[in-house]
Protein backbone atom coordinates (compact mmCIF):
# COMPACT_ATOMS: atom_id res chain seq x y z
CA UNK A 1 0.00 0.00 0.00
CA UNK A 2 1.45 3.33 -1.10
CA UNK A 3 2.26 5.87 1.61
CA UNK A 4 2.23 9.63 1.26
CA UNK A 5 4.47 12.04 3.14
CA UNK A 6 2.58 14.82 4.90
CA UNK A 7 4.59 17.53 6.65
CA UNK A 8 2.99 19.66 9.36
CA UNK A 9 5.23 22.70 9.82
CA UNK A 10 4.59 24.92 12.85
CA UNK A 11 6.36 28.23 13.52
CA UNK A 12 9.31 27.68 15.90
CA UNK A 13 8.40 30.36 18.42
CA UNK A 14 10.65 28.79 21.08
CA UNK A 15 13.68 29.66 18.90
CA UNK A 16 12.96 33.37 19.40
CA UNK A 17 11.35 33.30 22.85
CA UNK A 18 13.94 31.98 25.31
CA UNK A 19 12.99 30.81 28.82
CA UNK A 20 13.35 33.33 31.62
CA UNK A 21 13.57 36.43 29.42
CA UNK A 22 11.24 39.40 29.85
CA UNK A 23 9.62 38.46 26.55
CA UNK A 24 8.98 34.93 27.82
CA UNK A 25 7.66 36.16 31.18
CA UNK A 26 5.21 38.51 29.48
CA UNK A 27 4.03 35.78 27.09
CA UNK A 28 3.50 33.43 30.05
CA UNK A 29 1.56 36.07 32.01
CA UNK A 30 -0.77 36.60 29.05
CA UNK A 31 -0.79 32.86 28.16
CA UNK A 32 -3.06 33.43 25.17
CA UNK A 33 -4.04 35.94 22.53
CA UNK A 34 -7.49 37.49 22.95
CA UNK A 35 -9.66 37.88 19.85
CA UNK A 36 -12.21 40.70 20.05
CA UNK A 37 -14.53 41.72 17.19
CA UNK A 38 -12.53 44.85 16.37
CA UNK A 39 -9.00 43.99 17.51
CA UNK A 40 -6.58 41.32 18.70
CA UNK A 41 -4.68 41.50 21.99
CA UNK A 42 -1.68 39.34 21.04
CA UNK A 43 0.34 37.11 23.33
CA UNK A 44 3.54 38.04 21.48
CA UNK A 45 4.77 41.28 19.85
CA UNK A 46 3.46 41.86 16.35
CA UNK A 47 6.90 41.60 14.71
CA UNK A 48 7.33 38.05 16.05
CA UNK A 49 3.74 37.02 15.27
CA UNK A 50 3.36 38.57 11.83
CA UNK A 51 6.92 38.65 10.48
CA UNK A 52 9.51 36.35 12.09
CA UNK A 53 7.09 33.50 12.85
CA UNK A 54 4.61 33.99 10.04
CA UNK A 55 5.10 31.20 7.51
CA UNK A 56 4.92 33.57 4.56
CA UNK A 57 5.62 32.19 1.08
CA UNK A 58 9.02 32.64 -0.59
CA UNK A 59 10.86 33.14 2.73
CA UNK A 60 13.06 30.82 4.80
CA UNK A 61 11.38 30.12 8.15
CA UNK A 62 12.37 28.24 11.30
CA UNK A 63 9.76 25.60 12.08
CA UNK A 64 8.99 22.70 14.39
CA UNK A 65 7.62 19.85 12.30
CA UNK A 66 5.67 16.63 12.59
CA UNK A 67 6.21 14.61 9.41
CA UNK A 68 4.09 11.54 8.65
CA UNK A 69 4.25 8.57 6.32
CA UNK A 70 0.53 7.91 5.90
CA UNK A 71 -1.79 6.10 3.50
CA UNK A 72 -5.03 7.36 1.96
CA UNK A 73 -7.07 5.69 4.70
CA UNK A 74 -5.27 7.79 7.32
CA UNK A 75 -3.15 5.00 8.79
CA UNK A 76 0.26 6.31 9.94
CA UNK A 77 3.19 4.02 9.12
CA UNK A 78 5.84 6.16 10.82
CA UNK A 79 6.47 9.73 11.91
CA UNK A 80 9.33 12.12 12.65
CA UNK A 81 9.28 15.15 14.97
CA UNK A 82 11.97 17.83 14.98
CA UNK A 83 13.17 21.29 14.09
CA UNK A 84 13.33 22.26 10.43
CA UNK A 85 13.74 25.18 8.05
CA UNK A 86 11.12 25.54 5.31
CA UNK A 87 10.66 27.69 2.22
CA UNK A 88 7.05 27.56 1.03
CA UNK A 89 5.93 28.82 -2.36
CA UNK A 90 2.13 29.06 -1.93
CA UNK A 91 -0.31 30.24 0.73
CA UNK A 92 -4.00 29.37 0.44
CA UNK A 93 -7.00 31.09 1.97
CA UNK A 94 -9.61 28.63 3.19
CA UNK A 95 -11.94 29.85 0.45
CA UNK A 96 -9.35 29.03 -2.24
CA UNK A 97 -8.79 25.52 -0.92
CA UNK A 98 -12.56 24.98 -0.58
CA UNK A 99 -13.08 25.95 -4.21
CA UNK A 100 -10.47 23.39 -5.31
CA UNK A 101 -12.15 20.70 -3.19
CA UNK A 102 -15.53 21.54 -4.74
CA UNK A 103 -14.43 22.01 -8.38
CA UNK A 104 -11.07 20.26 -8.74
CA UNK A 105 -9.70 23.43 -10.35
CA UNK A 106 -6.88 25.68 -9.13
CA UNK A 107 -3.22 25.41 -8.07
CA UNK A 108 -2.08 21.86 -7.15
CA UNK A 109 -5.56 20.30 -7.25
CA UNK A 110 -4.26 16.70 -7.03
CA UNK A 111 -2.38 17.45 -3.80
CA UNK A 112 -5.30 19.35 -2.23
CA UNK A 113 -7.81 16.64 -3.15
CA UNK A 114 -5.51 13.91 -1.78
CA UNK A 115 -5.12 15.79 1.51
CA UNK A 116 -8.89 16.25 1.59
CA UNK A 117 -9.46 12.51 1.16
CA UNK A 118 -6.99 11.64 3.92
CA UNK A 119 -8.48 14.25 6.26
CA UNK A 120 -12.02 12.95 5.75
CA UNK A 121 -10.85 9.39 6.45
CA UNK A 122 -9.11 10.57 9.64
CA UNK A 123 -12.32 12.36 10.61
CA UNK A 124 -14.52 9.32 9.99
CA UNK A 125 -12.19 7.08 12.00
CA UNK A 126 -12.12 9.59 14.85
CA UNK A 127 -15.90 9.56 15.17
CA UNK A 128 -15.94 5.77 15.03
CA UNK A 129 -13.62 5.77 18.05
CA UNK A 130 -15.88 7.99 20.16
CA UNK A 131 -15.18 11.60 19.17
CA UNK A 132 -18.15 13.97 19.36
CA UNK A 133 -18.97 16.08 16.32
CA UNK A 134 -19.55 19.51 17.88
CA UNK A 135 -19.19 22.17 15.20
CA UNK A 136 -21.15 25.22 16.32
CA UNK A 137 -21.56 28.24 14.08
CA UNK A 138 -19.20 31.19 14.43
CA UNK A 139 -20.74 34.65 14.31
CA UNK A 140 -18.60 37.51 13.02
CA UNK A 141 -19.46 41.16 12.73
CA UNK A 142 -18.83 43.26 9.65
CA UNK A 143 -17.47 46.57 10.95
CA UNK A 144 -17.28 49.95 9.27
CA UNK A 145 -14.18 52.15 9.46
CA UNK A 146 -15.30 53.45 12.86
CA UNK A 147 -15.68 49.95 14.27
CA UNK A 148 -19.49 50.06 14.26
CA UNK A 149 -21.15 46.76 13.23
CA UNK A 150 -22.99 47.06 9.92
CA UNK A 151 -23.68 43.39 9.28
CA UNK A 152 -23.24 39.85 10.54
CA UNK A 153 -21.59 36.82 8.92
CA UNK A 154 -22.26 33.23 9.97
CA UNK A 155 -19.10 31.15 9.49
CA UNK A 156 -19.51 27.39 9.22
CA UNK A 157 -16.83 24.73 9.14
CA UNK A 158 -16.38 23.42 5.59
CA UNK A 159 -14.15 20.70 4.14
CA UNK A 160 -11.14 23.04 3.82
CA UNK A 161 -11.40 23.88 7.54
CA UNK A 162 -11.75 20.18 8.35
CA UNK A 163 -8.65 19.38 6.26
CA UNK A 164 -6.47 21.64 8.42
CA UNK A 165 -8.26 20.63 11.62
CA UNK A 166 -7.67 16.90 11.14
CA UNK A 167 -3.99 17.30 10.27
CA UNK A 168 -3.49 19.57 13.30
CA UNK A 169 -5.25 17.03 15.53
CA UNK A 170 -3.00 14.31 14.12
CA UNK A 171 0.10 16.34 14.98
CA UNK A 172 -1.16 17.25 18.47
CA UNK A 173 -2.01 13.70 19.52
CA UNK A 174 1.17 12.27 17.98
CA UNK A 175 3.35 14.74 19.89
CA UNK A 176 1.48 14.00 23.13
CA UNK A 177 1.90 10.26 22.57
CA UNK A 178 5.61 10.74 21.85
CA UNK A 179 6.19 12.51 25.19
CA UNK A 180 3.88 10.19 27.12
CA UNK A 181 6.13 7.23 26.31
CA UNK A 182 9.22 9.00 27.63
CA UNK A 183 10.33 8.50 31.24
CA UNK A 184 12.99 10.05 33.48
CA UNK A 185 14.13 7.58 36.15
CA UNK A 186 10.95 5.60 35.40
CA UNK A 187 8.80 8.66 36.18
CA UNK A 188 6.45 10.43 33.75
CA UNK A 189 7.65 13.78 32.42
CA UNK A 190 5.57 16.75 33.71
CA UNK A 191 3.88 17.87 30.50
CA UNK A 192 0.97 20.23 29.65
CA UNK A 193 -1.56 17.74 28.31
CA UNK A 194 -4.86 19.09 27.00
CA UNK A 195 -7.49 16.93 28.70
CA UNK A 196 -11.27 16.70 28.64
CA UNK A 197 -13.19 14.68 31.22
CA UNK A 198 -16.35 12.65 30.61
CA UNK A 199 -19.65 14.52 31.16
CA UNK A 200 -21.13 14.85 34.62
CA UNK A 201 -23.81 12.14 34.96
CA UNK A 202 -26.41 14.43 36.54
CA UNK A 203 -25.99 17.17 33.92
CA UNK A 204 -26.10 14.57 31.18
CA UNK A 205 -29.33 13.02 32.48
CA UNK A 206 -31.02 16.46 32.55
CA UNK A 207 -29.84 17.24 29.01
CA UNK A 208 -30.92 13.81 27.69
CA UNK A 209 -34.39 14.33 29.16
CA UNK A 210 -34.61 17.75 27.50
CA UNK A 211 -33.35 16.46 24.12
CA UNK A 212 -35.93 13.65 24.23
CA UNK A 213 -38.70 16.28 23.91
CA UNK A 214 -37.40 16.96 20.41
CA UNK A 215 -37.35 13.24 19.60
CA UNK A 216 -33.66 12.57 20.35
CA UNK A 217 -32.94 9.43 22.37
CA UNK A 218 -29.77 9.07 24.45
CA UNK A 219 -28.11 5.83 25.52
CA UNK A 220 -26.29 6.66 28.76
CA UNK A 221 -24.93 3.15 29.48
CA UNK A 222 -21.27 3.88 28.68
CA UNK A 223 -19.05 6.66 27.24
CA UNK A 224 -19.06 5.24 23.70
CA UNK A 225 -22.86 5.02 23.62
CA UNK A 226 -23.12 8.58 24.97
CA UNK A 227 -20.86 9.83 22.17
CA UNK A 228 -22.90 7.92 19.57
CA UNK A 229 -26.11 9.48 20.93
CA UNK A 230 -24.61 12.99 20.78
CA UNK A 231 -23.43 12.51 17.20
CA UNK A 232 -26.82 11.18 16.06
CA UNK A 233 -28.58 14.14 17.68
CA UNK A 234 -26.14 16.66 16.16
CA UNK A 235 -26.69 15.14 12.71
CA UNK A 236 -30.49 14.97 13.02
CA UNK A 237 -30.86 18.53 14.31
CA UNK A 238 -29.09 20.18 11.35
CA UNK A 239 -31.21 22.97 9.86
CA UNK A 240 -33.95 22.77 12.50
CA UNK A 241 -34.98 25.75 14.67
CA UNK A 242 -33.71 24.06 17.82
CA UNK A 243 -30.25 23.28 16.30
CA UNK A 244 -28.33 26.17 17.88
CA UNK A 245 -29.96 25.75 21.29
CA UNK A 246 -29.29 22.01 21.48
CA UNK A 247 -25.70 22.50 20.30
CA UNK A 248 -25.08 25.17 22.93
CA UNK A 249 -26.78 23.22 25.73
CA UNK A 250 -24.87 20.11 24.68
CA UNK A 251 -21.58 21.97 24.91
CA UNK A 252 -22.53 23.28 28.37
CA UNK A 253 -23.23 19.70 29.44
CA UNK A 254 -19.65 18.75 28.62
CA UNK A 255 -16.76 19.22 31.03
CA UNK A 256 -14.37 22.07 30.24
CA UNK A 257 -11.09 21.14 28.52
CA UNK A 258 -8.07 22.21 30.57
CA UNK A 259 -4.28 21.96 30.69
CA UNK A 260 -2.85 19.59 33.30
CA UNK A 261 -0.02 17.12 33.87
CA UNK A 262 -2.62 14.45 34.79
CA UNK A 263 -3.18 12.73 31.45
CA UNK A 264 -6.78 11.44 31.62
CA UNK A 265 -7.24 11.73 27.85
CA UNK A 266 -9.58 13.89 25.77
CA UNK A 267 -13.16 12.61 25.88
CA UNK A 268 -14.61 14.95 23.25
CA UNK A 269 -11.94 14.11 20.66
CA UNK A 270 -11.71 10.43 21.60
CA UNK A 271 -7.92 10.55 22.17
CA UNK A 272 -5.92 8.86 24.93
CA UNK A 273 -3.11 11.41 24.50
CA UNK A 274 -3.54 14.99 23.39
CA UNK A 275 -1.73 18.34 23.72
CA UNK A 276 -1.52 21.72 21.99
CA UNK A 277 1.49 21.87 19.66
CA UNK A 278 0.22 23.69 16.58
CA UNK A 279 -0.39 27.32 17.67
CA UNK A 280 2.61 28.63 19.67
CA UNK A 281 2.11 32.15 18.31
CA UNK A 282 -1.15 32.53 20.22
CA UNK A 283 -0.99 29.92 23.05
CA UNK A 284 1.74 29.63 25.67
CA UNK A 285 1.13 25.90 26.39
CA UNK A 286 2.26 25.19 22.81
CA UNK A 287 5.55 26.97 23.55
CA UNK A 288 6.04 24.79 26.64
CA UNK A 289 5.26 21.70 24.58
CA UNK A 290 7.87 22.66 21.96
CA UNK A 291 10.55 23.07 24.62
CA UNK A 292 9.83 19.74 26.29
CA UNK A 293 9.66 17.90 22.97
CA UNK A 294 13.09 19.27 22.04
CA UNK A 295 14.45 18.15 25.41
CA UNK A 296 13.07 14.66 24.72
CA UNK A 297 14.70 14.63 21.28
CA UNK A 298 18.00 15.73 22.83
CA UNK A 299 17.58 13.18 25.65
CA UNK A 300 18.13 16.02 28.12
CA UNK A 301 14.80 16.45 29.91
CA UNK A 302 14.68 19.05 32.69
CA UNK A 303 11.93 18.16 35.16
CA UNK A 304 9.77 21.21 35.82
CA UNK A 305 8.20 20.80 39.27
CA UNK A 306 6.05 23.90 38.66
CA UNK A 307 4.44 22.51 35.50
CA UNK A 308 1.04 21.81 37.09
CA UNK A 309 0.89 25.36 38.45
CA UNK A 310 1.77 26.69 34.98
CA UNK A 311 -1.01 24.54 33.49
CA UNK A 312 -3.53 26.00 35.96
CA UNK A 313 -2.40 29.53 35.09
CA UNK A 314 -2.80 28.88 31.35
CA UNK A 315 -6.26 27.35 31.89
CA UNK A 316 -7.30 30.36 34.00
CA UNK A 317 -6.06 32.83 31.39
CA UNK A 318 -7.85 30.92 28.64
CA UNK A 319 -11.11 31.13 30.63
CA UNK A 320 -10.65 34.88 31.18
CA UNK A 321 -9.94 35.41 27.48
CA UNK A 322 -13.13 33.53 26.54
CA UNK A 323 -15.14 35.64 28.99
CA UNK A 324 -13.68 38.83 27.49
CA UNK A 325 -14.46 37.62 23.97
CA UNK A 326 -18.07 36.80 24.95
CA UNK A 327 -18.50 40.20 26.62
CA UNK A 328 -17.10 42.00 23.55
CA UNK A 329 -19.34 40.03 21.20
CA UNK A 330 -22.35 40.86 23.37
CA UNK A 331 -21.39 44.55 23.23
CA UNK A 332 -21.31 44.41 19.43
CA UNK A 333 -24.66 42.58 19.39
CA UNK A 334 -26.22 45.42 21.39
CA UNK A 335 -24.51 48.03 19.21
CA UNK A 336 -25.84 46.31 16.09
CA UNK A 337 -29.43 45.84 17.33
CA UNK A 338 -29.73 49.53 18.27
CA UNK A 339 -30.45 50.11 14.60
CA UNK A 340 -33.53 47.91 14.73
CA UNK A 341 -35.55 49.36 17.62
CA UNK A 342 -39.21 48.60 16.88
CA UNK A 343 -38.48 45.91 14.30
CA UNK A 344 -39.88 42.37 14.59
CA UNK A 345 -37.71 39.25 14.14
CA UNK A 346 -38.09 35.49 14.19
CA UNK A 347 -36.21 34.04 17.17
CA UNK A 348 -35.64 30.86 19.16
CA UNK A 349 -35.92 30.68 22.95
CA UNK A 350 -32.39 30.08 24.25
CA UNK A 351 -32.99 30.21 28.01
CA UNK A 352 -35.84 30.35 30.51
CA UNK A 353 -35.98 31.72 34.06
CA UNK A 354 -38.46 32.85 36.68
CA UNK A 355 -38.34 36.42 35.30
CA UNK A 356 -38.79 35.70 31.59
CA UNK A 357 -37.02 34.02 28.70
CA UNK A 358 -34.05 34.78 26.49
CA UNK A 359 -34.49 34.61 22.75
CA UNK A 360 -31.90 34.59 19.98
CA UNK A 361 -32.80 36.06 16.60
CA UNK A 362 -32.46 33.38 13.94
CA UNK A 363 -30.70 35.38 11.25
CA UNK A 364 -28.61 37.76 13.37
CA UNK A 365 -27.80 35.39 16.31
CA UNK A 366 -28.41 38.28 18.73
CA UNK A 367 -29.83 37.42 22.15
CA UNK A 368 -32.14 39.49 24.33
CA UNK A 369 -34.49 39.12 27.28
CA UNK A 370 -38.28 39.02 27.10
CA UNK A 371 -39.50 39.97 30.57
CA UNK A 372 -42.18 37.98 32.38
CA UNK A 373 -44.35 41.08 32.81
CA UNK A 374 -44.28 41.69 29.06
CA UNK A 375 -45.34 38.10 28.33
CA UNK A 376 -48.12 38.24 30.91
CA UNK A 377 -49.48 41.54 29.54
CA UNK A 378 -49.32 40.39 25.92
CA UNK A 379 -51.21 37.17 26.65
CA UNK A 380 -53.32 38.45 29.57
CA UNK A 381 -52.24 35.51 31.73
CA UNK A 382 -50.07 34.65 34.72
CA UNK A 383 -47.03 32.44 34.24
CA UNK A 384 -45.16 29.97 36.47
CA UNK A 385 -41.58 28.84 35.98
CA UNK A 386 -41.08 25.05 35.81
CA UNK A 387 -37.35 24.63 36.40
CA UNK A 388 -37.12 20.94 35.51
CA UNK A 389 -38.95 21.54 32.24
CA UNK A 390 -36.99 24.68 31.25
CA UNK A 391 -40.42 26.22 30.70
CA UNK A 392 -42.79 29.06 31.56
CA UNK A 393 -46.42 27.90 31.72
CA UNK A 394 -49.58 30.02 31.63
CA UNK A 395 -51.74 29.31 34.69
CA UNK A 396 -55.01 29.88 32.80
CA UNK A 397 -54.16 29.29 29.12
CA UNK A 398 -51.61 26.49 29.56
CA UNK A 399 -49.41 28.34 27.04
CA UNK A 400 -45.81 27.09 27.29
CA UNK A 401 -42.53 28.77 26.47
CA UNK A 402 -39.65 26.24 26.34
CA UNK A 403 -36.03 26.33 25.24
CA UNK A 404 -35.96 25.65 21.50
CA UNK A 405 -39.43 27.07 20.80
CA UNK A 406 -39.70 29.47 17.90
CA UNK A 407 -41.18 32.91 18.71
CA UNK A 408 -41.54 36.37 17.24
CA UNK A 409 -40.00 39.25 19.15
CA UNK A 410 -39.83 43.02 18.83
CA UNK A 411 -36.68 44.95 19.70
CA UNK A 412 -37.64 47.37 22.51
CA UNK A 413 -34.29 48.70 23.76
CA UNK A 414 -30.54 48.12 23.50
CA UNK A 415 -28.40 49.37 26.41
CA UNK A 416 -24.68 49.53 25.64
CA UNK A 417 -23.59 50.24 29.22
CA UNK A 418 -25.39 47.14 30.53
CA UNK A 419 -24.68 45.12 27.35
CA UNK A 420 -28.36 44.23 27.36
CA UNK A 421 -31.05 43.90 24.69
CA UNK A 422 -34.72 44.02 25.68
CA UNK A 423 -37.21 42.19 23.49
CA UNK A 424 -40.98 42.26 23.57
CA UNK A 425 -43.09 39.19 22.89
CA UNK A 426 -45.21 39.34 19.72
CA UNK A 427 -48.33 37.16 19.84
CA UNK A 428 -49.55 35.01 16.95
CA UNK A 429 -52.03 37.79 16.18
CA UNK A 430 -49.16 40.31 16.03
CA UNK A 431 -49.98 42.00 19.32
CA UNK A 432 -47.38 43.29 21.79
CA UNK A 433 -47.61 44.49 25.38
CA UNK A 434 -45.30 47.44 24.74
CA UNK A 435 -44.59 49.53 21.70
CA UNK A 436 -41.04 50.54 20.90
CA UNK A 437 -40.44 54.26 20.23
CA UNK A 438 -41.11 54.88 16.56
CA UNK A 439 -37.97 56.99 16.16
CA UNK A 440 -35.84 55.04 18.62
CA UNK A 441 -33.58 53.47 16.04
CA UNK A 442 -32.83 56.74 14.32
CA UNK A 443 -32.19 58.51 17.62
CA UNK A 444 -29.85 55.79 18.88
CA UNK A 445 -27.92 55.74 15.61
CA UNK A 446 -27.34 59.51 15.94
CA UNK A 447 -26.26 59.05 19.56
CA UNK A 448 -23.77 56.28 18.75
CA UNK A 449 -22.16 58.35 15.99
CA UNK A 450 -21.82 61.28 18.36
CA UNK A 451 -20.33 59.00 21.02
CA UNK A 452 -17.81 57.62 18.50
CA UNK A 453 -16.76 61.14 17.50
CA UNK A 454 -16.30 62.17 21.14
CA UNK A 455 -14.13 59.10 21.81
CA UNK A 456 -11.94 59.90 18.81
CA UNK A 457 -11.40 63.46 20.07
Amino acid sequence: MEHIRIMNHIADVSYYVEPGTELDNEAYDRATSVYLPDRVLPMLPEHISNVLCSLRPNEDKFTFSAIFQINEQGSVKQYWIGRTVIHSNRRYAYEEAQKIIETGEGDYPEEILLLHKIAQNLRTERFKKGAINFSSQEVRFKLDEEGIPVGIEIKESKEANQLIEELMLLANRTVAGFVQKKKVNNVDIPFPYRVHDAPNEDKLAVFAAFASRFGHKFNLNDPDKIADSFNKMLADVQGKPEQHVLEQLGIRTMAKAIYTTDNIGHYGLGFDNYCHFTSPIRRYPDVMVHRIVQQCIDDNVKIDKKMEAKCRHCSDQERKAMEAERAANKYKQVEYMRKFIGDVFDAVISGVSSFGFWAETIDQKCEGLVGLEDIALALKDEFAFLENDYALVGLHSGKRFRIGDRVKIQVLAANLEKRQIDFGYVTEEGNTAKKAPAKGAKKQKTEEKATTKRKKK
